[in-house]
């Protein structure tokens, strides 16, 4: 071989491994300078909306104490029907509200624990007798709404499904004209899941997507922290970051999500440093989703005509 070609070769290698050195040594000063942990790398973070435990309670809207009983009144949407199992639960709840608040209260000569809740008529769901005057009973082994050991985490399902995306289904050809309803208003959620997200402070008959994508967060032990973007998040669990933006709808807004919010979600994801990212949105999907879902298999798009599925998924009866 004639030298200058040997000489071009290796003047060319010699530059790729340098410039390689600088960019590996640029990125590592980065990382140095960075925060030490993924929901901190990523968007600027407005404040922790809750923890992996603390996030599973119900709403308390007051309590106090009146001669031997305890009061404790939690914001939560009744069903119209009486369902026993969720007015156990906000006992159990009362009293755990009770144990928590015990030394700022005077429970000395207090027999009883009387749970209220409700929206608009508030009454009374249940009481709790306690052992002895001022003596709580044990706590309960698992309190609060956790679905975590008894279905599939929904976040978690949708990038573990080996998706066909050369067949466009799960997306309207066209989006209907006139004004959507209330995305709670279409779907069947399992009693159980009803039953859950009432105790968490949520209607499942009039929820937004944020409404509902909060409470499942809840749910399945997430820590989440709220970021600058409006309705946008960062979900922590099991060392995994999920970047989640929601999408609510209102009367007279267009019933399919824009390209515009598509970009941002997608800009925003990829600053973000989280290791998955998912838009949760009221309305209906284009088509592009499909191209970008194939294309960035850490997306996933949850819309309006996915959402049912996406409860479905959790297995839960």
């Amino acid at each position: 071989m004639e030298p200058f070609p040997i000489f071009l070769t290796v003047l060319v290698l010699g530059f790729v491994i340098f410039y390689l050195f600088r960019m590996r040594k640029r990125q590592s000063k980065r990382m140095e300078e960075a925060p030490h942990t993924a929901v901190a790398a990523g968007l600027a973070t407005v404040r922790d909306v809750f923890d992996a435990t603390k996030g599973q309670h119900a709403p308390v809207a007051e309590f106090h104490v009146r001669g031997e009983e305890i009061h404790v009144t939690f914001d939560v949407p009744l069903p119209s029907e009486r369902d026993e199992l969720l007015e156990e639960l906000l006992v159990d709840e009362a009293v755990e509200v009770v144990r928590e608040k015990r030394h700022s209260l005077p429970i000395e000569e207090a027999t009883t624990i009387v749970a209220h809740a409700g929206r608009g008529p508030v009454r009374e769901v249940g009481r709790a007798k306690l052992p002895a005057p001022g003596q709580l009973p044990p706590p309960v082994l698992d309190s609060g709404v956790s679905l975590s050991h008894v279905a599939h985490d929904p976040f978690a399902a949708p990038f573990d499904d080996q998706v066909d995306h050369s067949i466009h289904y799960d997306v309207r050809a066209e989006a209907p004209g006139d004004d959507l309803k209330p995305l709670g208003a279409e779907l069947a959620i399992p009693k159980g899941l009803d039953r859950g997200l009432r105790a968490l402070g949520v209607n499942p008959e009039t929820a937004d997507g944020g409404e509902l994508v909060l409470a499942l967060l809840r749910m399945f032990g997430y820590r989440v922290s709220e970021q600058a973007y409006p309705a946008s998040y960062l979900a922590l669990k099991d060392a995994t970051t999920t970047y989640i933006l929601t999408e609510g709808y209102a009367p007279g807004d267009p019933p399919e999500v824009s390209e515009a919010v598509i970009r941002r979600f997608l800009a925003d994801f990829s600053s973000s440093g989280a290791d998955r990212g998912m838009l949760v949105s009221a309305r209906y999907a284009p088509f592009s989703i499909h191209e970008i879902e194939a294309r960035q298999p850490r997306v996933r798009f949850v819309t309006r005509e996915r959402v049912q599925r996406f409860i479905d998924g959790m297995a839960l009866g």
